[in-house]
């Protein structure tokens, strides 16, 4: 049975996103924190925009339903029944979105669409037997025993979001260093962003500075504008 508010999405404020290639999801959510209980928006994307849903839900925007227009048309409806503050915790303001799906959106809108799949089916999946920290932090090795470090420090500010605590954050780096050894951790994990990160996580914790403080001042510093963090091209 079709919903009320349903047969008034035509009057939704309409976001067009389709050709932007940065990432759009803040200007969607300030946005979004605008609109009042009973109305709604509507995010236009060439590819289903599996990630909006739950940063949307968790600004209270608990209806939600996307129509297919075409295969390069998606059409993502979402209706507010509750007023909500963005958060961290909750999801809708977490760091780091997936904008490197805006990457495959440039070489194909169905490739986009799969790669959106996939992330759906890692990270948002319904009642996970991993809880989201701890797979961020499996995440975090997994890139750091790789050598992907711009991942690694993604993951790891992302864990700090959700509560990874410096205790935890000692315990991983001496692994690191047992695992990869002394040499290749001098050399490289020691001088690099994501080291770099857990340093000044843990100063400002012995600073006695707040928990969102300090994830406030680290996605300043570390976050996407930083060439050594983000995943979006940008010129010089």
């Amino acid at each position: 049975m079709q919903n009320k508010w349903e047969e008034n999405k035509i009057e939704f404020l309409v976001i067009d996103v389709r050709n932007l290639t940065s990432n759009f999801l803040p200007m969607i959510l300030k946005k979004a924190q605008g609109i009042e209980i009973n109305n709604g928006i509507c995010v236009v994307q060439s590819f289903e925009p599996k990630p909006l849903y739950s940063a949307l839900k968790d600004l209270g925007f608990h209806e939600q339903m996307t129509d297919k227009i075409s295969d390069n048309e998606y059409r993502v409806y979402a209706y507010r029944t509750e007023m909500k503050e963005i958060s961290y915790e909750g999801g809708a303001d977490m760091p780091f979105k997936p904008t490197a799906i805006l990457n495959f959106k440039v070489i194909d809108d169905d490739l986009a669409g799969t790669v959106v799949d996939f992330w759906e089916t890692i990270w948002d999946k319904n009642d996970p037997a991993i809880d989201l920290k701890t797979k961020l932090m499996l995440s975090m090795s997994n890139a750091i025993g790789a050598g992907r470090y711009r991942q690694a420090t993604r993951e790891l500010i992302k864990a700090y979001s959700l509560g990874l605590s410096v205790e935890e954050l000692d315990e991983l780096f001496s692994l690191f260093a047992w695992n990869q050894g002394i040499g290749h951790f001098s050399s490289q994990i020691g001088p690099s962003t994501v080291f770099g990160v857990y340093k000044y996580i843990k100063k400002r914790e012995e600073e006695g500075w707040e928990h969102r403080k300090i994830l406030d001042e680290v996605m300043e510093k570390f976050g996407d504008k930083n060439p050594n963090v983000g995943t979006l091209f940008k010129k010089e």
